[in-house]
């Protein structure tokens, strides 16, 4: 691995250990089209929170609804944006730019050309998405890396959910693809996530990447995996460094009183409907004045009565940390 992705890799540590990761939506016109613009000024709002890292087109930014041109043009501006630099967060080290980590993802020979568009725009690392439809043995997972590897200079973070779960065997190799410097992981198995942390390389990168990842913070934390992505970070970073400070600090009152009046109440809005994982997230930041605009389908905006109690608990979560609407 050569200098320049040794400082990223360097910086993506740094960052995980002082705020929250953040997955910035995608922005929409009205009609369905990229809001370029609108992108920007929300991706601007975002850095100015102070997150540990920026990873642009993942999941919640809607990757898989995402043409070439216009996954050229959202990494291009958070590349940009991250140039800008801000002053870090009150207790936070300085650290440079933020890393910018780009997702990819469909098969490795779709996943190579999104990589070298991000390489382009100057992304610092690359997300493995999970890849399309197939379930897949453990030697077809590692090669899928493998095949990536060899066609990208960027470090390479892969994601464990849905119909990719690796084993603690299969995380020693990849852990020796060159490129290959941590793992996102979205399926919550403690048990499984331990064997793969004992399995691990020192410096090999983990981080908590379940949906609403605050829930089970306190839990990856117990078998070594304290960094996570935020979900809530995308419409109330005030409410997500909340969180973070008072789970960092060992404030457990804290912590619980974001859980039970918050948090639980959140993931229990976000399981009505499948796909609120991202469009709750989206009605959210829109309703807090956020220029995202809509989700694409096959994602579906959330019902007047669900926006409705989503509005009455956002009201409510931001009066929990001395913010208003």
């Amino acid at each position: 691995m050569g200098g320049q992705p040794e400082s990223a890799v360097r910086r993506l540590r740094d960052g995980m250990a002082d705020g929250v990761l953040s997955f910035p939506l995608t922005s929409f016109h009205p009609d369905g089209s990229l809001d370029v613009e609108g992108f920007r000024t929300y991706v601007a709002g975002q850095l100015a929170a102070g997150p540990g890292a920026l990873f642009p087109a993942c999941g919640t930014g809607e990757f898989f609804s995402l043409a070439e041109d216009e996954y050229r043009q959202v990494v291009t501006v958070a590349v940009e944006e991250a140039g800008v630099g801000v002053p870090p967060r009150e207790g936070a080290r300085a650290r440079g730019r933020v890393p910018v980590v780009a997702g990819v993802g469909y098969g490795w020979a779709q996943a190579a050309r999104f990589a070298r568009v991000a390489e382009e725009a100057g992304a610092d690392a690359l997300l493995v998405l999970p890849h399309y439809l197939v379930a897949a043995p453990q030697d077809g997972l590692v090669a899928q890396l493998e095949q990536l590897a060899a066609r990208t200079s960027l470090p390479l973070i892969a994601y464990q959910r849905g119909q990719v779960t690796y084993t603690a065997a299969s995380l020693t190799r990849i852990a020796r693809i060159p490129g290959v410097v941590g793992l996102k992981d979205g399926h919550s198995d403690l048990d499984r996530l331990q064997r793969l942390t004992l399995a691990a390389p020192d410096g090999f990168l983990f981080f908590n990447g379940a949906a609403t990842a605050e829930i089970q913070a306190r839990a990856y934390a117990t078998v070594g995996v304290p960094a996570y992505s935020s979900a809530v970070h995308a419409f109330a970073p005030e409410i997500a460094d909340a969180f973070f400070a008072a789970l960092r600090g060992g404030d457990h009152d804290a912590v619980d009183k974001l859980l039970r009046d918050f948090y639980v109440p959140l993931v229990e809005l976000r399981d009505r409907v499948p796909g609120y994982a991202v469009s709750l997230v989206k009605a959210a930041a829109r309703l807090r004045g956020r220029p995202v605009g809509p989700v694409r389908a096959p994602l579906t905006d959330p019902s007047p009565a669900d926006l409705a109690d989503l509005r009455t608990l956002l009201a409510a979560g931001l009066d929990l940390v001395g913010a208003s609407l």
